[in-house]
């Protein structure tokens, strides 16, 4: 495994003010704990990252970031205010390469391996991925660890908000030592999908979004009245939801709208990434491109803003989107938070999951001078009013005892839900987008016997689509004029 260049300038070191310890995670005789983060988007590095400060406080904790299209950049890291001990880009065969193989002593702390005591180098990992690449983790750590002997706890969760896959995303991560559910409400889910399925949910642990704590600054509203700033509307927009041009082109004009219509209002466009930048989600169509395409000149209060939420968070009195997780953080601020309506509430664009908040409100509404009035059960059961200093005691309790395990028995091996025997239709197509087999073993050219059919079948399947697709334009785009030409 290698540094990239791309981290040269990140300050990578322990300054996570205002996350409180708690729990009881002891050190180990041979001093802290260890803890290994491999994410694949900053998103997830963030959830990753601060998760590990919380239920493992006083921690070392170790960065990996997995090499693909989500990739953080210097500048994403930085925005994500989760800075670990030592960090460094790897792949999938890299990370679980080296720790069945690679000793580490202190003279190289951000390898994976063994220290040579029979200890292994780390004693927590946490898996912060999309669903496929943990079960390929689980699938392939389970191969790497015997047995007997000695492993880490492995502990995974959700970044934010679930609101679709839900059952396709958590038999994916089941195997788990910890699955961390983010509130009382997707606690009580988690455990009714693995009950569902017939597999036990006794990994389902409750805790809260790891950003939602104490220190967070209240809003204050007398802020306004009393002339120290403008009113700040933020408008907090995600990268797929909504997808289709009309809707965002709706989107950036109502917001320009609200702007005009407000010019004693600060508005703000929040963005998640800049140009040629990815995250979790695929953005066909950044917020950038739509603004610089807009006709007419742009209101004087309107501007773009990059940046840690958090610290925009601090000076806003109004947050407007259409689902992101920003509205928790908002909400767990006492910010005004609208959940917008006026593309409807619908499943495929993730409001569904505010139902009962007290949070949906349309451009018109807001226009008017509505401010959204949360409900105190829905914030109580959804995590948001019970983040804290305590939000995560219960799930660093049930941590402590699985290192304790860990220490004197052991831990039993890695045993995901999907295997060759419950799922042999759709594990092997999981593991072989990460170059693996069915078993969890490496595909190569000697053991892959079966790589070059699946190959053709996915060529297949790619040119099928390609052909469907011509023939939809074709249909669709194409005939009707050319029929219109011919009664011409």
């Amino acid at each position: 495994m290698r540094s990239c260049s791309r981290f040269v300038g990140i300050a990578l070191v322990r300054s996570f003010t205002g996350l409180p310890s708690i729990g009881s995670v002891p050190e180990t005789p041979t001093g802290p704990l260890r803890v290994a983060v491999i994410a694949d988007s900053d998103t997830r590095w963030k959830w990753g990252a601060l998760t590990a400060r919380r239920i493992a406080p006083g921690s070392v904790v170790h960065g990996f970031l997995l090499r693909g299209r989500a990739t953080p950049t210097a500048r994403q890291l930085a925005e994500t205010g989760a800075a670990p001990d030592v960090l460094r880009e790897t792949t999938l065969a890299g990370f679980t390469a080296g720790l069945a193989d690679r000793p580490s002593g202190p003279e190289a702390p951000g390898e994976p391996g063994s220290d040579g005591t029979g200890r292994p180098a780390f004693d927590v990992v946490v898996l912060a991925c999309v669903g496929g690449t943990i079960q390929a983790l689980l699938h392939r750590l389970g191969r790497t660890w015997p047995a007997t002997g000695r492993r880490p706890v492995i502990v995974t969760g959700y970044v934010g908000v679930v609101y679709e896959k839900l059952t396709d995303g958590l038999l994916l991560r089941h195997g788990a030592d910890l699955v961390l559910a983010n509130s009382r409400h997707d606690a009580e889910r988690f455990r009714t999908v693995y009950a569902g399925a017939g597999t036990d949910s006794a990994a389902v642990a409750e805790c809260a979004l790891p950003f939602l704590d104490s220190a967070s600054v209240a809003h204050d509203p007398g802020a306004v009245a009393r002339g120290e700033r403008p009113f700040r509307v933020v408008f907090a927009v995600q990268p797929s939801v909504p997808g289709s041009r009309a809707e965002r082109e709706y989107l950036l004009d109502r917001v320009l709208a609200h702007a005009r219509r407000h010019p004693d209002r600060e508005v703000v466009l929040k963005l998640r990434s800049r140009p040629g930048e990815h995250t979790t989600h695929v953005e066909e169509l950044p917020y950038q491109r739509l603004v610089a395409r807009t006709k007419g000149d742009r209101p004087a209060n309107f501007r773009l803003s990059y940046g840690n939420m958090g610290e925009i968070l601090d000076g806003t009195d109004l947050l407007v989107t259409v689902s992101s997780t920003a509205a928790l953080e908002a909400l767990h601020r006492s910010v005004p938070t609208a959940v917008l309506t006026d593309l409807g509430i619908r499943e495929p664009l993730g409001n569904h999951y505010f139902l009962g908040s007290g949070c949906f409100a349309s451009w018109d509404q807001l226009d008017a001078g509505h401010l959204p009035v949360p409900d105190p059960r829905w914030l109580t059961d959804h995590g948001v009013s019970t983040a804290g200093d305590r939000a995560f005691a219960a799930a660093g309790e049930r941590l402590a005892a699985l290192l304790d395990r860990a220490a004197t028995t052991g831990l039993p091996p890695l045993a995901p839900f999907y295997s060759p025997r419950t799922a042999p239709g759709y594990l092997p197509g999981v593991l072989a987008r990460h170059g693996l087999d069915s078993k969890g073993e490496p595909l190569t050219a000697g053991t892959g016997r079966g790589a070059a059919p699946r190959l053709r079948a996915a060529v297949r399947r790619l040119v099928r689509r390609a052909a469907r697709g011509a023939y939809r334009t074709a249909v669709q785009r194409v005939a009707p004029p050319i029929r219109r030409w011919g009664q011409l």
